[in-house]
Order: structure tokens, then C-alpha cells, then sequence
């Protein structure tokens, strides 16, 4: 035997006593690998979470958006003109979705942020299933302002959660899974809106027990109305309050009440970041609303499709287009994040933004139909950024305990911009300035392009006001 293979057989019987003690070793609870699958566990709930809340969303959009595909058999049921319907489909739902947002997000910055959203999410599948029983425009408006009121719950409580379970780097992406919820639910609403009127089509009444004889488009209302109460049961059973964290500690070294007077003090400590935000996203969302909103209208007015037919069509385009745009624009947010911009979020939206412009304004002034649903389809991958980095702009910003509350009055903001006005404009400018219904592509463009450039300069101005306001909070934290 020579010298190298003693060397080697020496080696191997230190070695193997000390790799025998390791693998009979117990792992401790503290241990590299005990913590790491705790981790995952952390990790994995915490999507969970982001998931179920999305669930919720789907469903809020679907009850919101679903008026929209049955924009004939109400109006003529109700004996409703343009403007009447837009204010069903706009003020009546963001009156009260904006307004109440405020006092509800003032008890999710100090109370349980669950139970908040599984009251919101059951109150206002109550109202969208009492939109089936309305008779008249008064009972129609009610149940709106019930669904709005309902929904006002949701996503300031949401965004405030999400910043406790996530670190900066991976907001985007969370709030762009959240915010694909939005185009789930408003995807499906066409797609089930479209099924329903398809299969019904031979029906005019449908009768059911205690209720009586109802329309088939009410009873669409029921249909989608009633599951989210028990997704707000499965809420309050599966999903636990999270830890705040990143409260704001004042000068006195007190931590900062979460109060409507300090939610206020801070977005005036911020004036111009807020007013870019609050003003430029607005008339981006704006855009969003008047394609979801009328777009239905164009096509069956103007290329001779049917309800089913459009609610088959858009339902697809916003599953495959919205839904894949959310999801980049989260990844974009996080994108510039990693790279250093602390006005990623902004820098986003100001680039949907002024990318939406031309195909939200053609896709109604081509003639041919194949043509205007690729343009309807780039617009709608652009129309959804404006909701995952509206979001995280806040959020990166805002200390934990004003978060729901600056998030519920960007909410009050753009809502009664964007829902409110944005939606009303448009009929108002097809009833009073063309005065013919089949002009409703023409409004859309008109009010595209003025939203569109409005705000993209705003969110352009912002990006330099934001990424000042983010070096004033680090400042302040390290007096």
C-alpha cells in the first residue's frame, strides 16, 4: 500500500464518525432549516391572503360592472335615457363608495382590517341582489348607493394589510395580483352577463317562490350577487389580523394617532405629490371606466353585435389583456424598485398613461371590427395600471397607521372623478352635444384623449414631487 492511500484511508476515518454524529443529530426548532420552512409557511399565508382578497375584488367587479352589459333591457324597463344609466352606473355606486370610504377607513387604521372587509363584502352582495328587485330608477339608485357603500370597505383596508405582509420590493407584485381582481371580475361579468342573456334570451319573466315574476335581467342580479356572502364567511374563519408595522413616530417620540386630522396634516405636508397623485391617476382611471363603462354600448350600437355576442368578446379581452397588464405593471413597479426609483410607482403610471392614449381613442374611429378589437385590446393591457401603482405609491409613502385613510381619500378623489364624472361625461356629451346614440364612440374618444393628456403630464410632474416627499419621510425618520 502506498503513502497516498494511507493518506486517503485516514482522512475517511476522521471524516465518517462526525458525518454519522450530523445525520443522527435531532434539528433543532431554531435551526437554519426549522426557520426556513417556517418562512415558507409566512410566505405562503401571506399570499393566501393577497388571493382571497382578490377573490373579493373579482366579485366586487362583478357585481359592479354586470350593470353595464344590460344597458338596453334596463333602460327600457326602467324607462331610462343615457344620462339616467350613467348615473345608475356611475355617481349613484361612487357617491357612496367614495364618501364612506373615509369614516371606514378610519376604523381599519384602528380596528380589525378582516372583519371590516368580510362586513363590506356581505353588505354589498345583499344590495346587488336587491338590484334584481327594483321596479323604478329611485329603487335602482338606492341599491347602487348600497353596492358602493359595500365596496368602499374593500380596498383601503386591503392596501393597508398588504403593506404589513410585504416588504417594498415585492409590493408591486402583490398589489398587481390584487389588482387583476378588477378584470377577473369585470371579464367575467361580461362573460356571465353574456351566458345568462343568451340562455334566458327566449325568456321574458321568471317567477320565483316569494318574490314573484321578475325579469331575466334581475335575476341576473341575484345570480351574482349572492356568493360573496359566503366568501366573507370563509374570510373571517381562514384569515387572521395582521401586526402593523412602519407606525409613524411623532417629534414628542409618541406614535402618531391614526386620526382624520393627521391623515389630513400628512397629505399637506405632501400637497403637490398628492395633488399629481390624487389628480393624475384620476384621469387615468378615468379612461379605464369610460372603456369598461361604454364600450359594451359602442359595439352593439355601432357594429350590429348582440349582448351575448359583446359579453363573449370583451369578457375575453379584459380576462387575457387586463389581467396580463396588472400583473406587468406590478413587476414593472417592482422593476424600477430594485433599480433604485423611488418614484417607481409613479414612473409606471405615468408610462400606461401616455401609452393608453391612442388605441383608447382609435378603437372606436376604425371601421373595421377585427381592427378595433386589437386596438380595444392594447388599451385595455395600458387602462390597468393606474390601480396597482396608484397603490403602491401610497404605500411606499404613507405611514401604517394613515394608510387605509390617505388610501380612502385618493378613493374619494378618483372615484367621483373618474366614475362619476368620467362616465357621465361621456353619455352627456352623446345626448346633449350629438344628440344620437350610435355617436357613443366619438364620446369615448373625446373624453380618452382629454383624460389621457391630462394625466400624463400630471403623473410626469409627479414623479419629481414624490421622490422629494420620500426624502422628507427618511429624513424624519432618523431625527
Amino acid at each position: 500500500m502506498n503513502d497516498k492511500s494511507i493518506d486517503i484511508e485516514l482522512v475517511e476515518r476522521t471524516i465518517q464518525p462526525e458525518a454519522q454524529n450530523f445525520e443522527h443529530q435531532p434539528v433543532s426548532d431554531h435551526s437554519p432549516m426549522h426557520d426556513q420552512t417556517t418562512q415558507m409557511r409566512s410566505s405562503a399565508y401571506h399570499w393566501y391572503v393577497v388571493i382571497i382578497c382578490m377573490v373579493a375584488y373579482i366579485l366586487s367587479f362583478v357585481d359592479r360592472q354586470i350593470l353595464s352589459l344590460m344597458i338596453e333591457p334596463i333602460k327600457h324597463d326602467l324607462m331610462l335615457s343615457d344620462t339616467q344609466f350613467s348615473l345608475l352606473q356611475g355617481l349613484a355606486f361612487s357617491l357612496f363608495y367614495a364618501v364612506m370610504g373615509v369614516p371606514i377607513a378610519a376604523l381599519a387604521d384602528k380596528k380589525s382590517r378582516i372583519k371590516i372587509i368580510a362586513i363590506g363584502i356581505a353588505f354589498w352582495s345583499f344590495a346587488t341582489a336587491a338590484c334584481g328587485l327594483s321596479k323604478n330608477f329611485l329603487q335602482m339608485f338606492l341599491s347602487r348607493l348600497g353596492v358602493g357603500a359595500g365596496e368602499a370597505a374593500l380596498s383601503p383596508a386591503f392596501y393597508s394589510i398588504v403593506a404589513d405582509l410585504f416588504p417594498k420590493e415585492k409590493l408591486g407584485r402583490a398589489l398587481g395580483l390584487y389588482a387583476i381582481g378588477a378584470f377577473i371580475g369585470s371579464g367575467l361579468a361580461f362573460l356571465i352577463g353574456g351566458y345568462v342573456i343568451g340562455l334566458l334570451k327566449n325568456v321574458n319573466l321568471v317567477t320565483l317562490p316569494l318574490i314573484g315574476e321578475i325579469k331575466t335581467w334581475q335575476l341576473t342580479f341575484m345570480i351574482v350577487g349572492l356568493p360573496g356572502v359566503l366568501l366573507a364567511l370563509l374570510m373571517i374563519l381562514t384569515v387572521r389580523e395582521p401586526e402593523r408595522k412602519g407606525l409613524k413616530i411623532g417629534q414628542d417620540g409618541q406614535v402618531v394617532k391614526a386620526s382624520f386630522k393627521n391623515s389630513i396634516a400628512f397629505i399637506k405636508t405632501h400637497k403637490k405629490t398628492f395633488f399629481c397623485h390624487f389628480i393624475g391617476f384620476s384621469f387615468y382611471t378615468m379612461m379605464l371606466y369610460a372603456l369598461l363603462g361604454w364600450a359594451p354600448a359602442f359595439y352593439m350600437r355601432n357594429h350590429g353585435l348582440d349582448a351575448s355576442q359583446t359579453g363573449y368578446i370583451l369578457g375575453i379581452i379584459i380576462l387575457v389583456a387586463n389581467t396580463s397588464g396588472a400583473l406587468f405593471c406590478g413587476w414593472l413597479i417592482d422593476w424600477f424598485s430594485k433599480r433604485g426609483y423611488s418614484d417607481a410607482a409613479i414612473r409606471s403610471g405615468m408610462i400606461g398613461c401616455a401609452a393608453l392614449i391612442i388605441p383608447s381613442v382609435l378603437f372606436t374611429q376604425v371601421d373595421n371590427i377585427y381592427l378595433s378589437f386589437a386596438l380595444i385590446f392594447v388599451a385595455m393591457f395600458f387602462s390597468t395600471f393606474p390601480i396597482p401603482a396608484s397603490a403602491a405609491a401610497t404605500q411606499m409613502l404613507t405611514p401604517n397607521q394613515l394608510r387605509a385613510q390617505v388610501s380612502a381619500k385618493f378613493l374619494l378623489v378618483s372615484n367621483l372623478i373618474a366614475l362619476g364624472i368620467g362616465t357621465t361625461a361621456v353619455a352627456l356629451i352623446t345626448d346633449k352635444y350629438f344628440q344620437n346614440t350610435v355617436m357613443v364612440g366619438n364620446s369615448i374618444s373625446i373624453v380618452n384623449a382629454v383624460a389621457g393628456v391630462l394625466g400624463t403630464f400630471l403623473l410626469y410632474k409627479g414623479c419629481q414631487y414624490y421622490r422629494d416627499s420620500i426624502q422628507v419621510e427618511k429624513a424624519a425618520e432618523h431625527l
